[in-house]
């Protein structure tokens, strides 16, 4: 066992890990966020997708030690300090981009991701930039949908 730290949705959290422990099940079983899904395991779909050091990664493809010392943020992390949704999220409410919600989180952290250099994409650029996620109900329609008002209301 390994000991790792890190800052996760600006907490510091510490813990004791085996080597072979990827990020998203420290997440997920050590830090109970559990908003962070896991889907394939095999970097297909997409639902694991955090930001770690501002950049979006898959959690399933990093190991939690290698995250030690990071700062880490969360589909958890995305709320508004009350607890109220995010921009983000609240679009994908308002326009209906989610139906059993197992994508969501990656989604939400994929769009945030691309909003950041982005803030006006077009439809081509966004459906480029979800193209490691993997919804299976929606169609991706209302998904586009919620990133493109969610970048109007950004912008």
């Amino acid at each position: 066992m390994s000991s790792v730290s890190m800052t996760v949705n600006g907490k510091s959290v510490t813990g004791e890990v085996e080597g072979r422990t990827l990020l998203s099940a420290f997440l997920r079983e050590d830090l109970n966020l559990t908003g962070t899904h896991i889907g394939c395991d095999t970097s297909q779909c997409g639902a694991c997708t955090v930001h770690v050091n501002g950049k979006a990664v898959k959690g399933c493809t990093m190991l939690a030690l290698e995250a030690d010392g990071a700062d880490v943020r969360t589909i958890e992390g995305m709320a508004n300090a009350d607890g109220s949704l995010g921009v983000i999220q609240a679009a994908f409410k308002e326009h209906h981009g989610l139906q059993c919600g197992f994508c969501t989180p990656g989604m939400v952290m994929a769009a945030d991701d691309l909003l950041k250099n982005n803030a006006s994409p077009s439809e081509a650029e966004i459906r480029k930039h979800l193209s490691g996620n993997i919804c299976r109900c929606t169609g991706y329609h209302n998904i586009i949908k919620s990133i493109q008002a969610a970048a109007a209301q950004l912008g």
